[in-house]
């Protein structure tokens, strides 16, 4: 043990999961149990942190677990045992500007795609791994920018036509391979496509994203 921190805030504090943030140099860590909560220090030789911010009931019920974007700093997702992931602004925490309800019991993790942030993994008591696609608030909400001068007309006037289509968040594929509680999903960091699961079986699962897909985000 390097260090301790006491986190202050109200009431008796019940932690399910706590993440560093990745932005603003590491210094601030979102936690989840009954509140999601965003502490910083505010003391560096007592460790002490301040709360920043706590969004109540946030799931109704538990909170099981909470990932940053990585490219989009003021954003969060999180799961709980009301089977629903909610996607959070940090800067306005009265409501959730996306939630998925997809899986049909608690909701153990969910996972940002650290390359491509409009991928999302999600694990849940339901046996089920889920893979969705939430472009609308992805970082890259019109898909892979490229540069007009290595258009040709016809490829300008295709890209625009592609540009004009409505987004679309939506499931793209569900995995249940596992036949338990899947505990924990994440995704690899040396292959961006790559991602594993875990279940209370014991078994571990290694998927990829379908291909058809991934050619779509990087073409």
């Amino acid at each position: 043990l390097s260090s301790s921190a006491a986190l202050e805030g109200k009431g008796p504090l019940k932690f399910t999961s706590g993440r560093w943030r990745p932005h603003h140099n590491w210094k601030q860590i979102p936690v989840s149990g009954v509140q999601l909560a965003l502490y910083r220090p505010f003391n560096f030789f007592n460790v002490f942190y301040r709360q920043i911010y706590c969004i109540e009931n946030a799931h109704g019920q538990l909170v099981r677990d909470l990932d940053f974007n990585p490219n989009k700093q003021y954003y969060l997702a999180s799961c709980g045992d009301d089977c629903k992931v909610k996607f959070w602004d940090t800067r306005n925490v009265t409501e959730p500007v996306k939630t998925l309800e997809e899986h049909s019991h608690w909701v153990w993790n969910v996972r940002y795609n650290h390359s491509h942030d409009q991928l999302i993994l999600t694990g849940s008591s339901d046996s089920r791994v889920i893979l969705s696609n939430m472009v609308s608030i992805s970082s890259e909400p019109f898909g892979h920018m490229v540069d007009d001068d290595e258009l040709s007309d016809q490829e300008d006037q295709h890209q625009e036509e592609k540009i004009k289509e409505p987004l679309q968040d939506s499931v793209i594929a569900t995995y249940e391979e596992h036949e338990d509680s899947v505990y924990a999903v994440e995704w690899s960091s040396a292959d961006p496509w790559l991602f594993a699961s875990l279940s209370y079986d014991g078994r571990l699962v290694i998927n990829r994203v379908p291909r058809a897909l991934k050619y779509h985000i990087l073409l």
